[in-house]
């Protein structure tokens, strides 16, 4: 692969924020495309590997990034002469992040997140957390879609969408990804593209769980589908639209994260179902598993609009301790007969 490829616009300075195995991939495929990257980080030895060996030693070990990334721990460093400022942190580092880099922030920059996830305890999306710290004048967006961090560091062929309200910054966002082997889309939806994003992990534990416990492939099929309709309803009932979550930002990233084995929250489900405790599970994992907190928000959101979603408050209860596995599946098979779609599609 060429460590960089020509672009039809000047080469626009990125300032990425967080140097885990999703951040720095995303950095490498900026660089690859020939923007002018700088990705900060908080892990001095993380930051030098990148910088010196052209390497993620932590989260990406043996994938090379390109020479022209650059890396660095001091955040105006990063920040100077940014175009655009994409911040790719756990949700519970998502406002802190954004309340340090706002004295730094460039006039004309805009902010994107590739974070998934509500705020923590509040339960707030986090455009709506975006808004709040950098106030309503900052063009925002949000990245998401099908992706391991792994397979875009790579090169390997990747499609996510971009979502803001304001049209310009979604397809100036969408251009710095876009490239040979990655296809960046843009919309207008930005609670129903987080609402996916946020709620596909919640999900992918159940699915785990159920490959765990050996069910089949039939019961994996079916958890996906019953779950994309838990996402489709709770969206309808929050004001998101419904080809959001039939794309990229939900059906497309529900599916990668309930059959790949590279998902935090689909191993942590693998571990779960096989007898293994969340605390060991986690520990092993070795990384931020957003479904925890998550599933707490999710249905937080749910009780909040009246709607009722079985998979996710059974998965709630297994990470909490409240049920077992088995429990939760015995739960779930012993509802009630009823039509897939009693009055509509979303009912």
């Amino acid at each position: 692969m060429a460590d960089t490829l020509e672009t039809p616009h000047a080469p626009r300075r990125v300032a990425v924020l967080g140097a885990g195995s999703w951040g720095t991939a995303l950095a490498a495929l900026m660089a690859r495309n020939g923007e002018v990257v700088t990705l900060w980080g908080r892990d001095t030895d993380v930051v030098g590997a990148i910088d010196t060996s052209h390497e993620n030693p932590r989260y990406l070990p043996g994938v090379p990034l390109p020479d022209a990334l650059r890396a660095t721990t001091d955040l105006p460093t990063a920040m100077r002469d940014a175009d655009l400022v994409l911040v790719v942190v756990p949700s519970h580092a998502f406002a802190e992040t954004l309340r340090s880099l706002a004295p730094y922030r460039p006039a004309d920059a805009g902010v994107a997140w590739a974070t998934k996830g509500f705020e923590p305890g509040s339960g707030r999306f986090l455009h709506e957390v975006a808004g709040e710290v950098l106030g309503p004048t900052v063009p925002l967006a949000v990245v998401t879609g099908p992706s391991f961090a792994k397979e875009v560091a790579q090169g390997l062929p990747t499609a996510l969408t971009v979502h803001s309200d304001d049209p310009q910054f979604a397809q100036d966002v969408a251009e710095a990804l876009h490239g040979t082997a990655f296809r960046a889309y843009t919309g207008d939806d930005m609670l129903g593209a987080e609402l996916g994003g946020a709620m596909k992990n919640v999900l992918a534990v159940a699915t785990g769980v159920a490959d765990g416990m050996q069910l089949g492939l039939n019961a994996r099929a079916g958890l996906i589908t019953r779950g994309l309709n838990e996402m489709l309803r709770l969206n309808q009932a929050l004001g998101g639209k419904a080809e959001t979550l039939m794309g990229l930002a939900g059906l497309g990233d529900l599916v990668l994260t309930c059959t790949g084995d590279l998902s935090r929250n689909r191993r942590l489900g693998l571990a779960l179902g096989r007898g293994q405790s969340i605390v060991d599970a986690v520990r092993e994992i070795g990384q931020v598993v957003e479904s925890v907190q998550t599933a707490d928000e999710v249905m937080r959101q749910a009780e909040r609009v009246g709607i009722e979603l079985p998979i996710s408050s059974a998965v709630r209860a297994v990470l909490h301790g409240q049920l077992t596995p088995a429990d939760g599946l015995r739960q779930l098979l012993a509802r009630e007969q009823k039509p897939e779609y009693p009055t509509g599609l979303f009912e």
